[in-house]
């Protein structure tokens, strides 16, 4: 899709990029320097790892082309006003394009709602298989010229699925789709003759709520543990503008370590940059390690965060 609109870019025209995001949603647009686009990146306040609102308005000029943007921090759960950025791009006349990848399983998706012209998505995020999603405006999708062998239809969608089809990871996409609209039908207040749209809204409000009950659970617990430095929001009243996906480290240990430790114990965390490389950057912690990522999900319990933080005291206090 960068290669794409990059057919239409060329030297004075810009794009913007964020400090908070995957670099899956920087790099693409950065190798676009090569026509000559200029790549500006908005920064981020470091003290709880939220998007800057001002410095993204500054950012974004008459020469903007495309903006793109995260819908939530796959390192520190942050949620962006991705409405709001939308609207800031569409006033300059630019394109704006979402990463929605680590949102997707923890709350609601309406593309309608938030008028983006393209929102990207990773199906395995939502526990089905490794695959690619895109959605774009129809309009986009038939200006633009794909990168395709010659034999390919020239209709939309077939244009931007070039080759045979992954048909037996489509099976499973849709299998993930049905799993998560049962669970809506289980937990959220709906009956089997419900429609499968209703039926994953009331899903993803249900996994919403418990993750932010997990979640406070969690961010209460760290910010006790003495010698641990807590990346993210941090507040109970705006968990609303996060996931509950939380970055750490111990003055004890590198962050290498921490998640080495934390595995041996049976409890898997992840550690480095994951792939957020801006922001690790931004906060001064790339050469040193990185952070340690805490990633929960409707099926994490209560009794999983209160054995974690009973290991983690247990590491920085010896008792």
């Amino acid at each position: 899709m960068s290669r794409a609109i990059g057919r239409e870019l060329g030297p004075g025209d810009e794009i913007v990029v964020t400090r908070l995001d995957h670099d899956a949603n920087v790099a693409p647009w950065r190798a676009l320097e090569e026509r000559g686009a200029t790549v500006r990146m908005a920064d981020i306040d470091v003290e709880d790892c939220t998007l800057d609102m001002g410095d993204m308005a500054r950012a974004i000029t008459a020469n903007t082309r495309l903006v793109a943007i995260g819908y939530a921090s796959n390192a520190v759960g942050t949620i962006n006003d991705v409405a709001e950025v939308v609207r800031m791009a569409h006033a300059v006349g630019a394109l704006a394009y979402v990463d929605a990848v680590h949102y997707a399983p923890h709350g609601p998706i309406d593309v309608r709602a938030l008028d983006c012209d393209f929102l990207a998505c990773s199906p395995y995020k939502f526990f089905a298989p490794h695959m690619g999603a895109l959605y774009g405006k129809r309009a986009h999708l038939e200006r633009l010229q794909p990168y395709k062998v010659r034999p390919a239809g020239n209709n939309t969608p077939d244009r931007w699925e070039t080759g045979t089809k992954n048909h037996e990871g489509l099976a499973g996409v849709a299998a993930a789709i049905d799993y998560l609209a049962e669970l809506g039908r289980n937990t959220g207040g709906v009956d089997a003759t419900t429609s499968r749209r209703a039926a994953l809204l009331a899903a993803m409000a249900a996994i919403r709520s418990y993750e932010r009950d997990l979640a406070e659970r969690l961010i209460i617990g760290l910010l006790a543990i003495p010698g641990l430095t807590f990346y993210g929001i941090r507040e109970p009243e705006r968990f609303g503008q996060r996931t509950p996906t939380v970055s750490i480290r111990l003055a004890s240990c590198t962050p290498h370590e921490l998640a080495a430790r934390l595995g041996e114990q049976g409890i898997f965390v992840w550690d480095g940059n994951y792939y957020a490389l801006s922001l690790t950057e931004r906060l001064g912690v790339e050469e040193s390690g990185g952070m340690v990522r805490i990633g929960l999900a409707h099926y994490n319990t209560a009794e999983e965060i209160d054995r974690l933080l009973a290991i983690l005291h247990t590491m920085t206090t010896g008792a």
